[in-house]
């Protein structure tokens, strides 16, 4: 004979598994939803970064013939000047250059890797400028493996040469520095302006500075959205200076 404990254990058991059953079933729907959700999101934010890749990769490609046509027209100019030297070193730097180009597509690479293909330009425009180019670089020490968007220092070089020097008869001067407070690492590119040129201002303006410096500032918002990055540009009575900002970040 079943007792009467028996028996309202097996009621309560009746009861109860229903809605034991129930719970779990609204459980697993209301998780499997959850996870459709966190699915969904998870592949928009990888087609967003996706196509922010995309959007950098075009616009640091932007730069390369740029500074690839500026070579030639230095070569072409040392050969017409039977500077057989000099043509020769030109072509062996650029082959470096070259040779760097097509092994490095990341959007970041380190200061020392950045100094390093900058000086590839810079070994080009010292055969062509001679003694009348001064280049002075202030680096501080220790922070040469600190990431920065590649191409950004040979761009802002690049620069001063095409919209300054290359205008400019008589000696110029060119110098690039680069340091680091608690959370950013500051990089400033000067070049001096000529003799004619020597109106004071003390504007932020990049009017006709190029694809150049807005490329850049591009580049910093898909790098750096959530940070203080930032490019400026300032021109003095004696030169011309772009500040460029960005968190430090080691590789």
């Amino acid at each position: 004979m079943i007792s009467i404990e028996t028996l309202s254990l097996y009621i309560m058991i009746c009861v109860l598994a229903p809605l034991i059953g129930a719970f779990t079933i609204l459980f697993l729907f209301i998780f499997e939803k959850r996870l459709e959700v966190l699915e969904t999101q998870a592949n928009k934010f990888a087609l967003e970064r996706e196509l922010q890749k995309s959007k950098y990769d075009i616009l640091s490609q932007k730069i390369q013939p740029h500074f690839f046509f500026n070579t030639l027209n230095v070569i072409l100019s040392l050969a017409r000047l039977d500077r057989k030297a000099d043509l020769i070193r030109s072509i062996e730097t650029l082959a470096q250059f070259m040779k760097r180009k097509y092994k490095t597509n990341a959007s970041l690479a380190t200061i020392d890797e950045e100094l390093t293909y900058t000086n590839y330009y810079l070994e080009i425009q010292k055969l062509r400028f001679g003694e009348r180019l001064s280049v002075q670089m202030d680096i501080e020490p220790g922070i040469s493996h600190i990431l920065m968007p590649t191409y950004a220092i040979q761009t802002l070089v690049e620069n001063c040469f095409k919209h300054s020097f290359e205008n400019i008869e008589g000696n110029v001067q060119l110098k690039i520095s680069v340091e680091t407070d608690t959370e950013n690492v500051k990089l400033q590119v000067w070049n001096s302006k000529g003799e004619k040129e020597l109106t004071h201002k003390a504007i932020s303006s990049d009017k006709n500075r190029g694809i150049g410096l807005g490329n850049i500032r591009s580049r910093l918002d898909l790098l750096y959205p959530n940070s203080n990055a930032e490019l400026k540009l300032i021109n003095y009575s004696n030169g011309t200076q772009v500040n460029m900002f960005w968190p430090i970040e080691y590789e």
